[in-house]
């Protein structure tokens, strides 16, 4: 079996004993390890560090073993999963077999049936929107650890990249990760622009709310924010550029998130930088307010690896595979971009439901 074959098999005991896939950094070293990389080549191909790698390396192997009791290292890695897989291909079901692995006409077409059991719905989904579900997401651990790395020594965050790749999904997890992540406990909030939001009053409104403190603005807001202490994560940030909006509100948030124990620090997700969203240095020579306090990251596309990955994760726990061709057919088409690759894996996997193919 191939490297890709083998990742594949992993993802699906996993799925099949209800643990967690393997995530972005773990799949990478799992095909470096299977192609006898060392783990400088490895890190040569991750944005993380040397030690960083060899501890996820020694993790992933730990897991494997503890979670499918497949004794591997990084010395005796092919083996005991070659072995393992020649075992479960006797054991399980012709129906339970991948459709590529299938060879019987007749078993192809039963698997590609439109009446396949349930563990067949079309893993593509959300195809739109924020992805809430942990279960769902995928990848973007260095993004995560970076975002992380920012907050905590002091300063706010803007996720930067075009519409669907993945910002509001990425600013939903830190939300949710704020609270084991942090090493200043800070209250997580979340507020979404495009959420009945549709001028400073309300943005001031819904604030509040969110923070539990009474309906305020300017002054009286810094002070009912004196001793909190709030995370505050804000999606679709260019609704700040619409009628009703201006500069104020962004001054304001400026000033109470300056400094390291200021009352509020931001992580904010927006479709260009800061400083070209708002054109606020075009203004009198200022210095634009948000983009004066906020690191960018911008969120690029996958990287052929990951989209490979991320295809393996989502057929880890069904009856139906790609092709080769398939995939690369796939990534190419997409560019890595995340939305995109999800609706085109939905309707590929679709036709193969349908039995179009």
């Amino acid at each position: 079996m191939n490297s890709q074959e083998a990742l594949a098999f992993i993802n699906r005991l996993l799925a099949e004993n209800r643990k967690q896939v393997l995530n972005e950094l773990e799949e990478k070293l799992f095909l470096g390890i299977w192609a006898d990389q060392t783990y400088s080549q490895i890190v040569a191909q991750t944005h993380h560090s040397d030690q960083y790698v060899r501890e996820a390396g020694a993790n992933l192997c730990k897991k494997i073993t503890e979670d499918l009791e497949i004794i591997v290292s990084k010395k005796n890695f092919k083996n005991p999963i070659e072995y393992r897989y020649q075992q479960y291909s006797v054991q399980v079901s012709p129906s339970q077999k991948p459709i590529a692995e299938l060879t019987n006409p007749a078993e192809r077409e039963e698997s590609q049936s439109p009446y396949l059991s349930q563990q067949n719905h079309n893993p593509f989904m959300p195809q739109n929107g924020r992805i809430e579900n942990p279960q769902q997401f995928f990848g973007r651990e260095r993004e995560i650890q970076w975002v992380f790395e920012v907050l905590n020594s002091g300063s706010s965050v803007a996720l930067i990249g075009e519409e669907g790749m993945g910002k509001s999904s990425l600013l939903w997890v830190i939300y949710q990760q704020a609270n084991n992540h942090l090493q200043s406990a800070r209250q997580p909030v979340f507020l979404d622009l495009n959420d009945g939001v549709h001028n400073e009053d309300e943005f001031y409104m819904a604030l509040c709310d969110k923070v539990g403190i009474p309906e305020s603005k300017g002054y009286q807001l810094t002070r009912n924010l004196r001793d909190k202490r709030v995370l505050l994560a804000i999606d679709n940030l260019g609704k700040f550029t619409w009628d009703g909006f201006t500069r104020q509100v962004r001054d304001q948030l400026r000033g109470l998130a300056e400094g390291r124990d200021a009352s509020l620090r931001l992580i904010l997700a927006a479709s260009e930088p800061l400083d070209k969203l708002f054109n606020d240095s075009q203004d009198n020579g200022k210095t634009s307010p948000l983009a004066g306090i906020c690191q960018e990251e911008n969120m690029k596309p996958w990287d052929e690896i990951s989209a490979r990955a991320f295809i393996t994760s989502r057929l880890a726990n069904n009856s139906v595979s790609f092709t080769e061709e398939e995939i690369i057919q796939l990534i190419q088409e997409s560019g890595g971009h995340p939305r995109k690759l999800m609706q085109l894996c939905y309707r590929t996997y679709s036709r193969y439901v349908e039995g179009v193919q």
